[in-house]
């Protein structure tokens, strides 16, 4: 079993930046694809970005791709989304999970973090 904790949310103005930071648990970190999904009021959760267990593989949303960029830290079990240049749209709950490949892009998700507000005023 593994428990993420999401952190790093809050207010920014559009153009601003954030890093999300998501700690796992267990020692198995370093075998696991992680990812990040976000979900905005009344829209589905949507994909935002993935990246295998070395690193060396990340997908993304068309939506963030060059302003977003997730990598991670194995010795210190935490995956990251640093987001640039960010738009009022990206304002949602972004949730971090954890994956046996980073392939399906979260659609085989075994665990999910309980979720970090991003607000982006205008």
């Amino acid at each position: 079993q593994v428990q993420l904790v999401e952190s790093g949310g809050g207010l920014v103005q559009a153009g601003g930046s954030l890093r999300l930071s998501c700690a796992a648990s267990g020692r198995a970190f370093s075998n696991y694809a992680m990812g990040w999904f976000r979900q905005a009021p009344g829209k589905e959760r949507e994909f935002v970005a993935a990246i295998n267990w070395s690193g060396g593989v990340t997908y993304y949303a068309e939506s963030v791709k060059g302003r977003f960029t997730v990598s991670r830290d194995n010795a210190k079990n935490t995956v990251y989304l640093q987001m640039n240049s960010l738009k009022p749209e990206d304002a949602a709950i972004y949730y971090c999970y954890a994956d046996s490949t980073v392939a399906t892009m979260g659609q085989t998700a075994f665990s999910w973090g309980q979720g970090t507000q991003v607000t982006v005023s205008s």
